[in-house]
This record gives C-alpha cells, structure tokens and sequence, in this order.
C-alpha cells in the first residue's frame, strides 16, 4: 500500500471516527476504502466498554440522574465503541435536534434521546423525524405538551420546519399553524391533569425519570388542514411524510452532511441567502436520499465514496469539535478501558474547550467551525491534548512511544523518529513549519523517549492536530 492510501484512509477516519491508529489505519487500506466504508456504515454489533462496567464503577454515569453523568456515560461510549460512525452520527443529531438541561431537566431523558439518536440517526429520515416527534426531550424543550386543540403553541411546528428539515423561505406563517395542529395531542405521560403542579410534575421519586409518549386522541384538532399545498385530515404522521417529499427537505439535510464530514458551511440562518460550498455535491447527496428512500446510510456511502470527500482541497479545513477532539485522543491513550472517576473532569474539559454535551447553547445547536476556536477554548485544547499525550504512564502513550523509539535507542535518524511520530498520531501530514519543530526536538540531546512524549506533546499542539 503506498502513502497516498495511508493518507486518504487517515481522512476517513477522522472524518467517519474519531480518528484511528497507525496499526487500525494499516489494516483499513489493506481491507480497501470501499469495503472500509461498508464496515463503518454496517458494524453489526458494537462494542463498547459497557453499561455494566459503567454501573460498577461510575454509579453518576449509570443512573444518569444529572446531565453531566448522562452525558460521560455517552463519552465512555465515544471513546471505547467498535462504532465510531454511529457515534459520530449520534453527535451530529444532537447538533441539528439540539435539547438541553435548562428545560428537560433530567439526565436520562436527555440519556434516552441520545439512544434514538444512535438507533434512528442511521435508518430512514422519516422514521428518524417521527421518532422525534414523540421523543419526550423534544416535547418539553419545544414545549409540545402545551400543545392543545384550540390553543395552539407553535414551537415544534416552526422548529420541525425552520431548523430540523426544510429551512427558512420553503413554508409560510399559515403552514406552520397547520402543522402545530396536526400535532396537538402528542404529549408525554406520567403526569397527571391536577391543579397542585407539584403534584403532577414531581421530580420525586422518579417523575421526570419515566416520561414517555403519549397521544390523547380528545386533545387533538381533527379539523381539515392545509399545509404545504395539501389538504386533508392531518395528524403528525401526515405531515411528516409531506416533509419527506420535499426538495427544500432533501437539500436541507444534504447541507447539513456535507457541512459537517466534508467542509464549514456558514451557519444555518445564513443558508437562505449564501449558495451552497458545493452545489453538485448538495445535488448528488439530494439525489441519494430520494433515490433511497429517505436512507440516511444510503447518504452516507453517496458522500464517503465521492471525489468530493476524498479530494485533498478539503482535508484539514474542518476544525475538530471540543468532543470530537477530546474523544479522539482518549481513543489514542486508552486511559478509559475501565470507568474511573478521571472521566468527571475530561467532561469539565470539554464544557471548557466549549461544547456541554446534553447542553446547547440554543435550538440552533453549536455554531462550528472556526467558531469552535477563540483565546481561551484554543489553550484548553492544547492543554489537555498536551496533558494526555505527554503522560507515558499511559497505555497508549506508552505504546506510541515504543513504537517510534524500537531499533532507534542508541543512534535515533531524526527525520525517522519524526515521520514515526506523525504516523503514531493517526498518519498525520503536516506543515514544514511544524516539521521543523518535531526535528528540533527529535536532535535534542537526552533521554529519547522522554523527547518523543515531548514530540507527541508538540504534535498535538500544531494546528493540523487540531483539523480533521
């Protein structure tokens, strides 16, 4: 396999994962792009560390109570699955169909949306958007639950239009109204229609705890409605499937992909008004989703085979998330084969690098891109990286470095350790510029592998460490 191989399954990776290995990347372009694209599309079961691990040694992240141990339970999860497309998948979701603390309240209501995430965030768009609409998370952040024959609240019709499937300009004030009725009645359970709140909304015992959908079929509007140039008898069922049929629909979403595993698209609200980065490729992904009936998979191996993705105009240009990135050098160090109570401040260090899991800052999820980096959050990031990658008491720090120093004790070749070093972190390419910092390090005088862990340090410092 020659070098252009190595490179383009490294972008795969940290495209499609959370990055990989030399040893994962190797064994990947022996396999084939392909066939790798097919093994990440179709795990089958994954493995990760598991919930019964979790329970034993991290009881927080078990019973989930809170948000941030709902949210480390999905770290541990992140950092160890045999499914790192499923799970990117799962926080691309949460991105778009973004709910929160503030409102949901509870850390296994916002646990079991993130479940849907990674059990729907695959399948058919459709069933993905009426998963949603019954998801308790969603009712309560869209406020659904006040949603009543007659008094209408629009939240989840505007939102479900504006921001989870078609986009400002594709619908009207009227089609939203519409839509709001056709989904009253869908609520949630376990609360009870009494005057006391306290006593119909109770956070104990377990209230929050057991929310599920509910329809209440004498709540909803079973009038006639309009909406989007059809007229009918309209539930929520109806109007998703409208939603489906829609080009502004398939577009939306196509968007929304090539922003996230391809290259930075400006912000949702811009998207009215600023043409797309790549308008064929928004073609060819809009294409495949109606080819395919709403398959999202089917979306996905459109884009990780196309010219588009695998070009070498757009590696590097994606900032890595502050999860992404985090989840990716846990991955690398192996600290977490078994829960430990480090995980509470590797989610703090994430919420500082700037994204709190099960905590947008907004219905419009996190602004991305170049956003994700300012003063601060860019000397959190290189702080931890360089924490973590500096430490040889890890496993797979300690591994790295082995690797990079075995044959090489006694009279290490610079440029060798270098091109070791960059290859132990995930077949890396970087600058001249930063090259010639690692061989400044790597002639040093002292103890090699004490240079290499200073390497490593280095490496995860630079600015392509940082991109995807």
């Amino acid at each position: 396999m020659g070098k252009q191989d190595i490179e383009l399954m490294a972008h795969l990776m940290r495209r499609a994962g959370f990055g990989a290995t030399l040893d994962e990347i190797e064994d990947c372009a022996a396999r084939g792009y392909e066939a790798t694209v097919e093994r990440l599309l179709n795990p089958g079961d994954a493995d990760w560390v598991g919930d019964f691990m979790v329970r034993r040694f991290d009881h927080e992240a078990s019973g989930m109570i809170n948000h941030p141990g709902s949210a480390r339970n999905w770290i541990y999860r992140m950092v160890t699955s045999t499914a790192p497309l499923q799970e990117k998948m799962t926080l691309f979701w949460h991105g778009i169909f973004a709910t929160g603390m503030p409102k949901v309240i509870n850390g296994r209501v916002l646990s079991d949306q993130v479940s849907m995430f990674r059990r729907c965030g695959m399948g058919r768009f459709d069933a993905l958007l009426m998963e949603l609409a019954k998801n308790p998370a969603m009712i309560v952040w869209l406020d659904n639950q006040d949603n009543h024959n007659g008094a209408i609240n629009e939240n989840w019709g505007r939102e479900l239009l504006e921001l989870f499937s078609m986009g400002v300009g594709n619908y009207s004030e009227d089609d939203i109204k519409e839509c709001a009725r056709a989904f009253t009645g869908w609520t949630i359970g376990n609360t009870e229609y009494m005057m006391v709140r306290s006593a119909r909304d109770s956070d104990w015992p377990y209230g929050r705890i057991d929310y599920h959908f509910e329809y209440r079929a004498e709540d909803h509007d079973d009038g006639e409605k309009t909406f989007l140039n059809h007229t009918g008898n309209f539930n929520g069922e109806d109007i998703i499937d409208i939603i489906c049929r829609q080009e502004a629909t398939a577009r939306f979403i196509a968007r929304h992909m090539y922003h996230f595993f391809v290259a930075d698209e400006p912000p949702v609200p811009a998207w009215p008004y600023t043409p797309p980065r790549d308008a064929a490729a928004i073609d060819t992904l809009a294409k495949a989703y109606f080819d395919s009936g709403y398959d999202i998979t089917a979306m996905l191996r459109v884009l990780l085979n196309s010219d588009f993705f695998k070009s070498e105009g757009v590696r590097y240009e994606k900032i890595k998330g502050p999860a992404e990135f985090a989840v990716g050098i846990l991955r690398m160090t192996r600290e977490f084969d078994t829960p430990n109570r480090e995980m509470i401040t590797r989610f703090r260090q994430i919420n500082w690098m700037g994204q709190e899991l099960n905590n947008p800052p907004s219905v419009e999820g996190w602004h991305q891109g170049v956003e994700w980096i300012d003063t601060g959050t860019l000397m959190e990031r290189i702080n931890f990286a360089s924490e973590q990658l500096g430490d040889m008491d890890k496993p797979g720090v300690k591994a790295m470095v082995d690797s990079i120093v075995a044959g090489d004790d006694d009279a290490p070749h610079s440029e060798r350790i270098v091109s070791r070093c960059l290859e132990q972190m995930g077949a890396l390419s970087v600058s001249e510029e930063t090259r010639a910092a690692l061989l400044t390090l790597a002639e040093r005088d002292g103890d090699s592998r004490q240079n290499v862990a200073q390497m490593l340090r280095l490496t995860a410092a630079s600015k392509e460490f940082q991109r995807l």
